[in-house]
């Protein structure tokens, strides 16, 4: 996501080899993303990387998403059957290849009928465009509508589930969660440490993406849990942004984290937390400082 407007495509090519080089094989972007509408900056990019060759198509994982707005008419955005086909079309034109391994829907058209969709989706793992379907930002109801749909019709369905998932936010535990985990359905948690939140914030506020507004908001809300958080990181001698990726890691529903890297410096950062193993009493503080939910729904709220 950040590959155009917040990292030069010189830089974000560096990324992407440093990547395969330490063994990072699956990189997901979305067609809107680059944020200039309908140009696919992102992808663009990706693209242009892929087609330097060198094997690196054949070596990478590649996922985007579809349901975003990419002009004006009705049919540039979300998921009726004609965007989702023309949206392929364009995502594997601006990426320079001639299928996508995971193609998501972003998030739900409540609009759009199931036997629409998977109708859509059907024939583009037919036509091997798609290999893979997923989703991003579902609920856990959704997830059980679409594979349910996608059943009866003897289709596989969804394979992975991208979700919101942090430490400071574990709400999907309530039921996206269980869901994923009753139909086999991997999770890929986006934004894992929070913008920032859980990436030492308190002692690196007031710089980059860290200096919004927004941000600055939740500091202020959850200050006494960020203070003791980073004393319980100094105490163990990790850095917070390891231990909030390493927490994840540990989650037996997690696939793997979207890291997101702007620099070279936050990619090799990151491959810490592979090597990171969390005790159970680090982990029973962690739960205690961010509690949850507090398990998996009626449990979590009901007797």
């Amino acid at each position: 996501m950040n590959f155009g407007p917040q990292t030069s495509e010189k830089d974000s090519f560096a990324l992407m080899d440093r990547a395969l080089e330490l063994g990072i094989n699956f990189f997901d972007t979305a067609n809107v993303y680059g944020w200039k509408l309908g140009e696919g900056w992102t992808e663009q990019i990706v693209g242009r990387w892929l087609a330097q060759g060198g094997g690196r198509r054949e070596k990478v994982v590649l996922a985007t998403k579809v349901y975003g707005r990419m002009g004006d008419w009705p049919n540039q955005s979300r998921l009726s059957a004609l965007h989702i086909r023309r949206a392929c079309e364009a995502s594997l034109k601006r990426l320079q290849t001639d299928w996508i391994d995971l193609y998501q829907m972003h998030h739900v058209d409540r609009d759009t009928p199931w036997e629409e969709i998977w109708q859509a989706m059907e024939r583009l793992v037919r036509e091997g465009k798609v290999v893979y379907v997923g989703s991003s930002n579902f609920a856990g109801w959704h997830l059980a509508q679409a594979q349910e749909a996608a059943r009866s019709r003897n289709f596989f369905g969804l394979v992975s589930e991208q979700s919101l998932y942090h430490l400071n936010e574990r709400t999907v535990e309530l039921e996206v969660i269980p869901a994923c985990e009753a139909y086999g359905i991997g999770l890929i948690p986006w934004s894992p440490l929070g913008r920032g939140l859980l990436a030492g914030v308190l002692k690196s506020a007031g710089t980059g993406r860290r200096a919004d507004e927004e941000l600055k908001k939740q500091v202020d809300e959850a200050r006494p849990r960020l203070e003791a958080y980073e004393a319980l990181c100094e105490r163990i001698g990790e850095r917070p942004a390891d231990v909030g990726l390493a927490w994840l890691l540990h989650q037996k529903a997690v696939t793997a984290p979207i890291i997101g890297p702007r620099t070279m410096e936050q990619l090799e950062g990151a491959m810490r937390a592979l090597s990171l193993s969390l005790s159970s009493d680090i982990l029973k503080q962690l739960d205690e400082l961010f509690p949850g939910p507090g398990g998996a729904a009626p449990e979590a709220y009901a007797w």
